[in-house]
This record gives structure tokens, sequence and C-alpha cells, in this order.
């Protein structure tokens, strides 16, 4: 009757990445009579997170179970979502996830990296591939040394390049920064297909590639060659960057790419003075955007000095300052993105076993 008890109360608790009953977003399995033992796996990087489900689910079933010894523990795994059954998975990755954007000039690729870089501080093993094969700058911003290149195996495959953790890999590694790429759509499209299928990913729960901007020849490779798991759009509120992450949505719904969710960044300006906060952008705009979509706002991310003098030094946020206020926005939005995409083959129910 207690193992009927401790569920019926865990379905109480919501997840707030989800924003579904715990008992929807992970496995949870009750052992033993005295104490029972709670273990409860959830299906996305959440690391930090985990530490602090396990405190809350402890002190709810104390409060609520006075007759009932429990014990609690926490963990994760992520989820292999591949939802494309016409494309098979990609080697020695579980999850592709494309960061886009309707237009340049968002903060995209430096949403992607420290995107990238939350994932792995919560525990995933993660790599960031830069498909932006005219203008490549996740090297740059990584803090790459100028003229790395990646070393081969087989003269066939790549080793990705590990910088901060991540293993990557840009065509920047390829060639050097003077080497204009005047290439048609075709080539640029076998470019990408070659740094995807040829590079040596080991075993990545996640691999997140950084996207050119708009709705064109890479795009369209991503979609009809590789499993991609979902897509992150990027966006600031202003109004002329929301028609294009319209198009941008539009775009990854009609090639059958789930849609994760909206990152507003530039929200709002916290002057460093006096704290008042200004939407320089706009107000609002990411949130009308994912109404309109029926899709998440994953995170509002601030207009921020440090985040460019960081990332332009090679050393992102995430890293640079790993206990800051806006390394905390990026690790949200690392476990929302993470959750949302392990909803999307989750939907059948959660696996739960009482013993």
């Amino acid at each position: 009757m207690s193992h009927d008890r401790i569920h019926t109360l865990l379905g109480t608790l919501t997840d707030p990445h989800t924003e579904r009953p715990l008992t929807d977003s992970a496995d949870i399995r009750l052992d033993g009579d005295h104490p029972v033992r709670v273990h409860i796996t959830l299906h996305y990087a959440a690391g930090h997170y985990a530490r602090g489900l396990t405190m809350l689910v402890q002190s709810h079933l104390e409060a609520h179970l006075d007759d009932v010894e429990t014990e609690v523990t926490v963990d994760w795994s992520a989820s292999a979502v591949n939802l494309r059954i016409d494309q098979p998975a990609l080697k020695g990755v579980k999850n592709i996830i494309a960061v886009a954007s309707g237009k340049g000039g968002v903060g995209k690729s430096t949403t992607a990296v420290n995107l990238a870089l939350a994932l792995q501080a919560e525990g995933a093993r993660v790599g960031i591939l830069d498909a932006d094969i005219y203008g490549p700058s996740v090297a740059a911003m990584l803090g790459v040394a100028d003229g790395t290149r990646p070393q081969t195996r087989d003269e066939k495959y790549f080793v990705p390049v590990e910088a901060h953790g991540l293993q990557s890999m840009s065509m920047a590694y390829l060639v050097t920064e003077k080497t204009p790429m005047v290439w048609r759509g075709p080539m640029v499209s076998g470019a990408l297909q070659q740094l995807l299928t040829q590079t040596l990913w080991d075993e990545l729960d996640y691999l997140v590639i950084d996207m050119p901007p708009g709705t064109g020849d890479i795009q369209l490779t991503l979609a009809q060659k590789v499993p991609v798991s979902g897509a992150v759009i990027v966006t600031t509120p202003q109004d002329i960057a929301l028609l294009d992450a319209r198009k941008g949505i539009e775009m990854f719904r009609k090639v059958n790419i789930p849609v994760l969710g909206i990152v507003e960044n530039m929200a709002m300006h916290i002057c460093s003075n006096c704290g008042h906060i200004e939407h320089i952008f706009g107000e609002g705009g990411g949130t009308r955007l994912a109404t309109d979509y029926d899709v998440t706002l994953l995170e509002s991310l601030p207009l921020d000095l440090g985040i460019r003098t960081q990332t332009d030094n090679g050393e992102p946020t995430v890293v640079a300052e790993p206990d800051g206020e806006i390394t905390a926005h990026y690790q949200l939005l690392a476990r929302r993105t993470a959750a949302v995409l392990a909803l999307q083959g989750a939907d059948a129910g959660p696996s739960i076993s009482i013993q």
C-alpha cells in the first residue's frame, strides 16, 4: 500500500523542465518496504538538477508519509531520440540538436557554443559541429588556435578537436581564415556531409550543430541526409528577427524535424551601474512566437557585454563564469532543451515498476 501512496505523491510533483508530472518525465522504481527505496532516472542531462531534486523529493515524501521511511536517489540517462525512421542514427551519437536562426546577427553561434558547454556541465558527453561552411566561427569561440588541424585515422576519418572538453569539428580546421569558400550549393552540401559522417564522434549524448542562418542548401541537406532529433530557433525580440524566425520554424516543420523551442536572445539589458532593465530590441516577442507555434520558450537571455568579450577571447561564458548568473541561464536552457527533446520520443508514457 505504501508503494501506491508514494507513486501517487510523486505524480503531484511537476518537473519544471518538461512541465509534466514527474511520473511522466522519468523512470521511477520503488524497492523494499523498510525503508522504501525510491530510484528516479531522468531521461535528459540534468547533473546539477538531480542533486536538488533528490532533496526536494525526500522532503516532499517525508512531509506526507509520517509512517513510511524512504531513501531517494536520482540520476539521469540521456534517451536517444530519432524520429526519422528513414535515416539511420549517426554512429557514436545519440541525439543531434540543430541550432538555427532565420537571419544573422541574433547570437546563434554564441548560443550554440554555450548550450553545448552547458549540456556538458550537466554531465553529458557533447560535441559541436560548425555547419557554417562559408563563415565558420565556432573554433575561434572555443579558443582553438589558428592553424589547428584534426588528426586523421585510416586516411579517411577525422578525429574531433577537443576544446573545453567538447568534441568539435569545423571547416575552420581544414582551411585558413584567409581562404574564401567560393563554392556552389552542391559542394557545400557535400562538405557538410563529409564533416558529419567522416568524423569519429566518441559516444556523444548530444551533438549540437551550429547552422548557418537562413533556409538554404545546408538546412535542406541536413533535413534530407541527417537524423536530426530536434531544432532550436534563436531570435531576438525585434520584429524583423521574429519574421525570419517564423520562416525557420516553418522550414523545419515542412521537413518533419521537431522544433524543440525558441531562445529569445538579447531579450533585455541590465545596466551595470544602476541595475535598470531595458528592453532595447522590444519585449515579449519570443513569448508571442512560442505561443503562436505552440512550442516552448526555452529561455530568454540578456544582452550582456561579458558574453561577447568572453566568447571573443575563446572562453565562452559557461567556461569563464561557471557559477555566474548568465551561466545559470544557459544551464536552464540546456536542461529544458534536453528535456523537451527526451519527450519527443517518450510521449507513450513512463516506465514504472514496483517490486
